[in-house]
């Protein structure tokens, strides 16, 4: 029998420090993780301080290095495609590798810093991270083609999101979808984001003959790293630490892609330094940054319904990462849950911010965060310190971004912290047969078109009892069954119609 207390009602005048327990105290260390959850009263836009209202704890720093490796991944796969798409766009603008990695810099050195340490550590630990919005990235070259100033959009997408965050927009369409559709979304996110990361590897291995002229092929480095890493975490599900997996599968692909001969693909060229942190430099002139000078009003027409677009898929991405921690905390850690409506205000500011100073990231949840966090069951704000400083530090020392780019140590990162837990949620919530049809659904509609389409049409259906349970709308009122599905549905299909992401329906703006 567990030795951890119940936090009963006499505990709640008694502050963290007051009921923290040495971990000796307890039958076994997760019980000790368990009871920091429970007694924990994080302070919501005040101060909260080490040894007061939190603890660093040794689990803290594997999130901290997961979402480190996941950030520089996804900061450098934005920049790449902003890169591409403007110079494509404007006869002007000529962006390369130069341009990427300052860039890449500028987004982890003061966004960590603002709302990594000070933000998510100090002043709000309900409030999840400002990450990287990862179904956005697809659509960066054609935000770009389309005539879009990244500046524009991340004003746009700030205004959206804190309107949506001072209605607490954001909790509620959480709190109308089913599980039915969030599990059949999570399915649905776990699955293509495992097959686009397997895909990934097993091109890059098959290529590396032909880009360094070997005269033996190492296609089978894909598939020895693969076989491996399933094994690898197959045995930490089994005993209980998943959440060890992107820092120990990560480093058995490098281990084994240097064994096997793929090292002669590993370059070290980002050199320690600085990036340029004047925001004139960025957006003064046409000849500096990002040679597109400050957004006209064409800029922001043009950007319009991308940011529309960015917001109303923020809902189910935040869906999903508080999902993770509902599925690993125990009960009664409701204080230590993100906060939608909290994580949506950050999100928005920091989209703001974080470009404003010359980055060109586009914000949402920090999911390479959050996932592995919530399954080493540690509250938000330990974990964010280390991680804003671990930013910092690669941001600086340069080298260890070549490694966090390379090939084996993103796709397997991607992998196992990020989409088999995701796969794997989504089956945990997918037990009752109407559960079963909405997920069912929810799939089917999200590769139609895409999984924001998939989760605003399935809500729609769930909460009107067309699908799942047809008890469902009795406990829902009318606004809740109808009118604020309705609008998301309407909100989602018009912004995608209008960047013609709709299949068949050719960008009528």
């Amino acid at each position: 029998m567990s030795d951890t207390p119940n936090v009963n009602a006499s505990s709640e005048e008694k502050s963290y420090s007051e009921l923290h327990r040495p971990s000796h105290e307890f039958a076994s260390r997760s019980d000790y993780l368990d009871h920091e959850l429970q007694i924990m009263k994080p302070r919501r836009w005040r101060l909260n301080l080490p040894g007061r209202d939190f603890r660093f704890e040794w689990e803290d720093l594997v999130p901290a290095l997961a979402g480190t490796i996941g950030i520089t991944v996804m900061y450098s796969a934005v920049m790449t495609a902003w890169a591409a798409g403007l110079t494509e766009r404007w006869d002007h603008v000529n962006l390369g590798a130069d341009f990427i990695i300052e860039n890449v810099r500028v987004e982890m050195l003061i966004p960590a810093f603002l709302f990594c340490i000070l933000s998510s550590g100090f002043i709000n630990p309900r409030a999840n991270l400002g990450g990287n919005h990862g179904p956005m990235i697809p659509l960066i070259g054609a935000i770009a083609l389309a005539g879009a100033h990244p500046l524009a959009l991340a004003i746009l997408l700030g205004i959206f999101g804190l309107a949506l965050s001072f209605v607490k927009g954001g909790s509620r369409l959480v709190n109308l979808t089913g599980k039915g559709v969030a599990g059949g979304l999570l399915v649905y996110l776990g699955t293509m984001g495992a097959i686009s990361q397997i895909t990934s590897l097993v091109t890059w291995s098959e290529g590396l003959q032909a880009k360094h002229s070997l005269e033996s092929g190492l296609g089978f480095v894909a598939f020895a790293i693969l076989l491996i890493n399933i094994g690898l975490y197959s045995y930490l599900a089994r005993i209980g630490k998943r959440w060890l997996a992107i820092p120990l599968c990560s480093l058995a692909a490098i281990g084994i892609a240097l064994l096997l001969g793929a090292g002669i693909d590993l370059k070290f060229t980002t050199a320690p330094g600085l990036p340029n942190l004047n925001p004139v430099y960025w957006w003064g002139s046409t000849e500096t940054g990002w040679q597109l000078g400050l957004p006209t009003l064409e800029h922001f027409v043009a950007s319009l319904p991308f940011a529309l677009l960015a917001v109303a898929m923020w809902s189910p991405d935040f869906l999903g990462h508080r999902i993770f921690q509902e599925l690993n905390y125990p009960e009664k850690t409701e204080r230590v849950l993100m906060d939608v409506d909290d994580t949506m205000t950050t999100c928005s500011v920091r989209q703001i911010v974080g470009t404003a100073v010359g980055g060109g990231n586009i914000t949402s949840s920090w999911g390479t965060y959050m996932i592995p966090a919530a399954i080493a069951k540690r509250p938000i704000p330990a974990g964010a310190i280390l991680l804003g400083s671990l930013c910092i530090v690669v941001a600086i020392v340069g080298y260890p971004m070549d490694v966090a780019m390379w090939r084996p140590v993103m796709s397997i990162a991607l992998l196992v912290g990020v989409f088999l837990p995701l796969l794997e949620a989504g089956l945990l919530m997918v037990r009752k047969n109407e559960d079963s049809q909405s997920a069912g659904i929810c799939i089917f509609a999200s590769i139609v078109v895409n999984p924001v389409f998939g989760w605003a049409t399935t809500m729609l259906l769930d909460n009107n009892g067309l699908i799942g349970d047809k008890d469902r709308p009795k406990s829902l009122s009318i606004a809740d069954r109808l009118f604020i599905p309705l609008a998301a549905f309407l909100v989602c299909t018009v912004a995608m119609s209008a960047v013609g992401m709709l299949p068949g329906i050719p960008a009528w703006l």
